[in-house]
């Protein structure tokens, strides 16, 4: 592998997955789809997990200008389906089949694409099994659910040539998109630092009860790739973020993502050389929380750039004014950026320029929608048709994904480690003995 990661980019990727590296920004060829369907066919979709982030979808899946039918609502969950088809029928006409098992949905050659929210543990071997089948995949964050398979999902979109859009919706972000052109071209000088940050005010987790699934759960279909154990009430239904490494990453796999990925847009940086983290519980000790609630991660990056994460989950004290977002430092000023827009001010702190959109999507409510995924997911259907480049493909999405599992795994070690810049991989041998996962038996992502 070359030592210049950018140089190794374009040799390994230019062929496979039609990516143009640019400014920092890797994009999909569009020309390199223009053979797998045409400009005027309707893409055949269908969506696995029904929780609180698919109705994000169903806009830009009804609008008639997209061309696009839903054919399946996928769940473990029968009272998930059941909501989902009441609110879909609301927006579509055409019913679409409820279906409990996502590979009966991948066998039915008519799907074209799948839109993947299920809890994180079956992003990597679900966007895999998709991919083997012959789908294209929007594939929601985290893209992974450990480093292993952040490695593993990027050369299945190099061996199967789909198009795999990762969700970090704020990609499309046309508001985004501008001040980060800016920021490249110079308009705050040399950049320096961002801070990520994210507050909230999640509270009081119960603890975990071993009793019989619920009523139209299939909970051995819910656990999939992770290790077979009884089921414990509360978990099926987000708690699953908080109790324990079977199916979650914690708040980095679930907020981190997005502004994590935002700052090292802007700082036009890759793999991080050293990661340091300081992290906890400190909030509702004796409940069934079992992740820290708080975190403090630094990522320093070979040409002396550093990335800070805040966080917050059980303390909503807004420190930085909003409840997430990422500001970016530079020689001759700074920008703060979140989904609704940004600000840039000069050195002595005065506001040069303010430019606020009317995204949805600027707060930290669950599930989301509006104008910035209805745009991510556009722009997935328009690249299957050839027509535009992903602008978040999987590849980038990854990078950025790294970063969360490595203050993951900094935090469960209880130490800072190194990390190659150039192949992502960590040094240290008590943090690598977390780069991977323990599988179910017959469950292993497998190219």
């Amino acid at each position: 592998m070359s030592t210049d990661r950018r140089d190794f980019i374009k040799k390994t990727t230019a062929g496979a997955m039609g990516l143009a590296f640019s400014n920092g920004i890797n994009a999909m060829s569009a020309k390199s789809y223009s053979n797998i369907i045409g400009a005027n066919d309707r893409i055949n979709i269908a969506i696995q997990g029904l929780g609180r982030r698919y109705g994000a979808y169903i806009e830009p899946i009804a609008h008639r200008k997209s061309n696009v039918r839903l054919l399946y609502l996928c769940d473990v969950m029968k009272s998930q389906r059941e909501k989902a088809a009441t609110y879909v029928a609301k927006h579509i006409k055409k019913a679409p089949i409820l279906e409990n098992d996502i590979r009966k949905v991948l066998e039915d050659k008519e799907v074209d694409a799948v839109f993947m929210a299920t809890p994180d543990h079956w992003h990597t071997p679900g966007a895999i099994m998709a991919m083997q089948a012959g789908k294209h995949v929007y594939l929601e964050k985290p893209c992974s659910h450990n480093g292993r398979e952040n490695e593993l999902v990027v050369a299945a979109q190099e061996k199967y040539n789909k198009v795999v859009q990762m969700g970090n919706q704020q990609r499309s972000s046309l508001e985004t998109t501008e001040i980060i052109k800016d920021i490249h071209n110079g308009i705050i000088g040399d950049v320096y630092k961002a801070i990520a940050f994210y507050v909230n005010s999640r509270g009081e987790v119960p603890k975990q009860t071993q009793t019989a699934p619920l009523d139209g759960l299939d909970w051995d279909l819910f656990q999939g790739p992770a290790p077979r154990r009884a089921y414990t009430d509360n978990t099926w239904d987000y708690n699953w973020h908080w109790y324990g490494w079977d199916y979650g990453t914690a708040e980095m796999g679930n907020n981190a993502t997005h502004e994590l990925d935002i700052a090292r847009w802007a700082l036009d940086v890759e793999y991080p050389e050293h990661v340091d983290v300081l992290s906890g519980k400190y909030h509702y000790k004796d409940d069934g929380w079992e992740m820290y609630d708080t975190m403090e991660a630094t990522f320093r990056f070979a040409n002396n750039r550093v990335i800070q994460w805040d966080c917050q989950s059980r303390n909503n004290y807004n420190k930085y004014g909003k409840g997430r977002g990422t500001i970016i430092h530079g020689s001759n000023g700074s920008v703060f950026v979140d989904r609704s827009g940004y600000s840039l001010y000069d050195l002595k702190g005065k506001l040069v320029k303010d430019s606020q959109s009317a995204s949805k999507e600027s707060g930290i409510a669950l599930g989301g929608g509006g104008n910035l995924t209805t745009r991510h997911a556009v722009n997935f259907f328009e690249t299957i048709r050839g027509k535009e480049t992903l602008n978040s493909p999987i590849l980038q999405g990854a990078i950025s994904q790294a970063m969360t599992h490595y203050a993951n795994i900094a935090s469960r070690i209880g130490k800072s480690f190194d990390i190659d810049e150039t192949s992502g991989r960590i040094f240290d041998r008590d943090a690598m003995k977390l780069w991977s996962r323990t599988y179910e038996p017959g469950w292993e992502p497998k190219l």
